[in-house]
Parts: C-alpha cells; sequence; structure tokens
C-alpha cells in the first residue's frame, strides 16, 4: 500500500470508528485504540526542534520560521526510515496570530508529508522556564542543555483562572483545524504535566501542580469536543510503578485513564526500560514511548530501539540535530555548564545529527534504517 492510500484508509477507518453522537463521544474503548493500532506502521521517529531554533517561540514565529531547514532536516529523517516526529506547540501563538499559527503547521505538515512522515502535536508542556515572551528569544546559556525552552501555558496562566478560557479557546481551535488530518497521527495533551519545571527556574507556582490537576482532565474533554480521529495521550514519565495496582499520583493516574493511547518516558537500561513495558502492557492499549535515548544514561539505540521493535512498542527519542537547543549536553550541565574545551568531544547526551546532515555515529544510523525497513514487529539480526 503506497503512504498516500495508506494515509486515506487510516482517516476513513478513524472516522468510521469515531463517528457517533457527540454526547456519546469519550475516551476510546481498548478494542478501538486497538483497532487504530492494527492499521498502522510501527512508529520509528524523534522529537523535532529545527536546529535553528533555541525553543519552540522560536520554531513556530512567523519571523523565524523556517521551512526550508525543516525540509532538509524531515529529509534526514525520511532516510533513516523515521515516519513520525513529535513537535511542540504553545499557547501564546494561538493567542498571538491564530490563523498565522494554523497556516505554519500546515506548512510543516505538508513538508512532513512529503517526507512520509507524521506529526504528533504536544499542547501543554510542564518543563523548564516557566515564563516566555513573544517576539526574538534570548540565546542559549553557553554550555548548558536545553537552556531556551518555555514551559506552555506558562506560570503566570498557571496563576490565573481567569486565563483559561483561552486555554481552551487555543485546545479547541488547534485541534479543531486538524481533527481529521492524517497527516496527523496523535494529540500529546500535557507533556510531563507533573514536573516541577527543571533547571535553575525559581518562578514556578507554588501550587503548580495542583492547578495542571485540575486543568489536565479540562485539556482532555477539549480535545475531545471537536472529535478527533486521531487518539490523545500524555505520557507518564518518573515513578517506579505505573502498573494499574501502583500508588499512582493524581497527575499519573489521569493521564492513564484518559489517554486513548498509552505513552511513557523512559531514559534509562534496557532491563528497566523492559520493566516499564511490562507495568504498561495490563492497560490493553497501544504503547509508545515518547521520549528515550540519553546515550550517558545507559539508554543508547543500540540497546533499547530494538526492544521497541520487538514489542510493537513506538519509539521516538529525544533530540534529531544538534543545535541551539544544546541537546547534546546533558542534564548535569545546569549544575555544572560544559563551558571547556575537551579532546576527544564528551559523549552526545541526545540528538541523532551533526549540523551538517553527517551522523553522530554512523552505527546508529544503520540499526535504525535496519529497524525501520524490517516487517513490523520483527528485529533483523543483532546489534
Amino acid at each position: 500500500m503506497s503512504y498516500r492510500k495508506w494515509l486515506l484508509f487510516g482517516c476513513l477507518a478513524a472516522v468510521a470508528m469515531v463517528s457517533q453522537p457527540a454526547a456519546a463521544r469519550g475516551r476510546w474503548t481498548a478494542a478501538e485504540a486497538n483497532s487504530w493500532d492494527a492499521i498502522q506502521p510501527w512508529f520509528l521517529g524523534a522529537n523535532y526542534l529545527p536546529s535553528t531554533a533555541v525553543n519552540e517561540l522560536e520554531m513556530w514565529q512567523r519571523e523565524t520560521f523556517d521551512p526550508k531547514r525543516v525540509d532538509q532536516e524531515f529529509d534526514w529523517a525520511q532516510d533513516l526510515g523515521m515516519n513520525v516526529m513529535r513537535v511542540f506547540l504553545h499557547n501564546a501563538l494561538w493567542d498571538q496570530d491564530p490563523n498565522g499559527f494554523n497556516e505554519r503547521m500546515n506548512t510543516l505538515l505538508d513538508i512532513a508529508a512529503r517526507h512520509k512522515i507524521r506529526i504528533m502535536f504536544v499542547l501543554f508542556d510542564s518543563c523548564w522556564d516557566p515564563d516566555y515572551q513573544m517576539g526574538p528569544q534570548r540565546a542559549p546559556i553557553l554550555g548548558v542543555h536545553n537552556s531556551g525552552w518555555v514551559q506552555a501555558p506558562g506560570g503566570k496562566i498557571l496563576d490565573d483562572p481567569s486565563k483559561y478560557p483561552a486555554l481552551k479557546s487555543y485546545v479547541v481551535g488547534v485541534i479543531g483545524a486538524f481533527a481529521h488530518d492524517p497527516r496527523v497521527f496523535a494529540w500529546d495533551i500535557w507533556n510531563e504535566a507533573d514536573n516541577q519545571g527543571g533547571g535553575n527556574y525559581k518562578n514556578n507556582p507554588k501550587d503548580k501542580l495542583k492547578r495542571i490537576q485540575t486543568l489536565l482532565p479540562q485539556a482532555f474533554d477539549w480535545a475531545r469536543s471537536v472529535a478527533p480521529i486521531q487518539p490523545l495521550t500524555s505520557g507518564v514519565w518518573h515513578d517506579p510503578d505505573w502498573s494499574p495496582s501502583a500508588k499512582l499520583n493524581a497527575i499519573e493516574r489521569i493521564q492513564l485513564e484518559q489517554s486513548n493511547i498509552i505513552s511513557f518516558h523512559d531514559y534509562s537500561w534496557p532491563e528497566e526500560f523492559e520493566g516499564r513495558i511490562k507495568q504498561l502492557s495490563p492497560y490493553g492499549r497501544p504503547i509508545i514511548c515518547t521520549e528515550y535515548m540519553a546515550r550517558g544514561m545507559g539508554s543508547t539505540f543500540d540497546t533499547i530501539t530494538p526492544i521497541g521493535k520487538r514489542s510493537n512498542v513506538g519509539m521516538i527519542n529525544w533530540g534529531f540535530v544538534a543545535g541551539k537547543s544544546q541537546t547534546t549536553l546533558p542534564w548535569d550541565s545546569w549544575i555544572k555548564p560544559y563551558t571547556y574545551n575537551v579532546k576527544p568531544e564528551p559523549i552526545w547526551f541526545h540528538d541523532v545529527f551533526h549540523s551538517d546532515g553527517t551522523p553522530y555515529r554512523t552505527r546508529e544510523a544503520q540499526i535504525l534504517r535496519a529497524l525501520s525497513g524490517a516487517p513490523k514487529g520483527v528485529v533483523p539480526g543483532s546489534y
């Protein structure tokens, strides 16, 4: 089946699955989620930020949106056999220019489709800087991992419930514009929702998690109100046990009870990664790992990605092309910035390519090509 026919078939099948009276729409049943999964390929991709952008605002604002760079970098992804990219949005972009924002999203989706890539959009994010400003973004901090990333909706909006209706407008407006678009393969409602923030930032709301606990189920409801054909998810990421019998925190329980498909993050050793899959399998739904691959933590393409392939778990690593995000540097660079020159170069933490398209490790590119080219559920050879 050609890519175009597969997209059309998937779209028609999904529309048929969710075409029911509005009052009856809710979370997909496990059977519906697995029916959706049955017509999907094995998902392989990356969390995507252009190498020329320091954060999601610089990626998407009209003055700095760079479709030529996106097209070039998606070409490198296609060469590896990647078929999905996870891409972060921001509510401030919608507030500033909803029509222009949707136009740029459509441009990116067109570029992705030319490279046989589908997109998972992320609407909200609890990580890094809780304050943001539109317009030109600050330069990255020398030697510091992801030093320009900003949270969505950000601390000031979380602290002001009078602004929450604008968040509903954003969710309904963005998802509504692409709710029946087969170029979008899923909606990630909130990235690491119960993350306190990270970095050296001191200005998160004191009751941040309590506010998100209130907002997260509303965000799922807002998304469902426009009846998207794509599944909704929000990934668990940190507690030691996510199994149905585990003592989950309130936000994790919302994530696992509201998601149509299960998603999770794991940057640990192979045996721990396999344990995560065992914890989540009893939910009886498709599973996607939406963040992994931190070489210094033991999470590598060599060791982790084949496990995902064998287990039919979609695999989306963090980082793609080294650039202004500086995610080749480890998390501890927030404590000890890597401002010195060392030869040989320290091992890259994240990212796959240099800015000229040269793979960081040729062997990693070979592994990804082999896995993406194999039949679904079959891992070729040993690595």
